[in-house]
């Protein structure tokens, strides 16, 4: 059972830019640039990385997508109330 993830997410205020953003990643562009580039979190700043968190953590449409989602993919855009995320899962335990 997975207790923790370490993931990155890229925070865009609408569906539109987030899917924009997801084409780049598609096309080859590095998650870490485009998160420091695009992202509305603080976090953007370190590539969009939120380090370890358990469950109750994060909001929860944001954890059930961090919890279910394939290490290395990116999910998204997932819909919560402060935008829309790009989740790229890094590591699970």
């Amino acid at each position: 059972m997975v207790k923790e993830v370490h993931a990155a997410h890229i925070l865009c205020k609408t569906d539109k830019k987030a899917k924009e953003v997801l084409e780049k990643l598609g096309a080859g562009q590095s998650f870490v640039e485009m998160a420091r580039k695009y992202s509305q979190c603080p976090s953007g700043k370190s590539g969009g990385d939120l380090g370890w968190f358990g469950k109750g953590a994060m909001v929860p449409e944001f954890e059930k997508a961090a919890f279910e989602g394939e290490k290395g993919k990116i999910l998204g855009p997932v819909k919560t109330q402060f935008g829309y995320h790009l989740i790229k899962v890094l590591d699970k335990k």
